[in-house]
């Protein structure tokens, strides 16, 4: 699986050029001709909260399902990283995934909302996990702060799950939880994490980007920098066989104990 990782900044509470700007990088980065193609969370609005009832997606559109119509066109598979989405009267934070087809195959709304901004008051918590296939690999998904719960990411890989995706908006100075987090996740699940994080500026919050892709073993196959960055990186799924018959965790593991 190639998988490629678009490392954007995000324009606060502005969603017609956000949607503008990921077209582009999709373009662009399509060019490599990856599998599998991720954007950052809440790439279209960010964390407008104040505004976000106003200026949310509905359903999808227009900018989810726009990106829909890119994976028809390219014929690649797109995870439209998270977008500020209205469902049934309510804004979700919503993952869109999309096959080659252009199929909106599934959608995952972020379920760990961030207390200490508030997230709760604005948005609705999702409740359902996400796994689903891609060219038949089956994949996960979690959104930024979920990266702090070991219990999702392991009901992800007891699913199935080869490869987790994590769109993320982490700020600085949280760097050094964001590394290890996301090692921690590839490590104790013996898969394949890909972490999508922004960059920019918002007010007095600095994003720091350092999207990683890390493979079974927790080595870091790639890390981008601070500014926008396009990366396509080969996974080799075969190493998650391999990993597991050298170090037989998920063999060992006595269920009676955790409950």
């Amino acid at each position: 699986m190639k998988v490629a990782a678009i490392q954007m900044d995000v324009m606060l509470g502005q969603p017609e050029e956000n949607l503008k700007k990921a077209e582009e990088l999709v373009r662009k980065v399509a060019r490599e001709n990856p599998d599998v193609i991720l954007l950052p969370e809440m790439w279209n609005t960010s964390y407008d909260l104040k505004r976000v009832d106003a200026i949310a997606d509905s359903e999808g559109l227009p900018s989810a399902l726009r990106i829909g119509e890119l994976a028809k066109e390219l014929g690649i598979n797109i995870i439209a990283g998270s977008v500020a989405d209205k469902k049934g009267g309510k804004v979700y934070n919503t993952a869109y995934v999309f096959d080659r087809q252009g199929k909106r195959i599934f959608d995952y709304s972020k379920i760990h909302l961030f207390g200490l901004m508030n997230e709760g008051e604005y948005i609705e918590r999702g409740t359902k996990r996400a796994t689903f296939e891609l060219d038949g690999i089956t994949c996960g998904l979690m959104i930024c702060y979920d990266l702090r719960f070991p219990e999702l990411s392991r009901a992800l890989a007891l699913d199935g799950a080869k490869v987790i995706f994590v769109p993320a908006q982490w700020p600085h100075p949280r760097m050094h939880p964001w590394r290890i987090l996301n090692q921690a996740r590839a490590i104790e699940n013996q898969l394949f994490v890909v972490a999508v994080n922004r960059v920019g500026q918002e007010g007095s919050t600095d994003f720091f980007g350092h999207s990683m892709i890390i493979d079974p073993l927790g080595e870091i196959l790639y890390e981008a920098g601070e500014r926008e960055e396009l990366k396509v990186v080969q996974l080799d799924l075969k190493q998650i066989e391999i990993v597991r018959k050298k170090m037989t965790c998920f063999e060992d593991r006595f269920e009676d104990a955790y409950r």
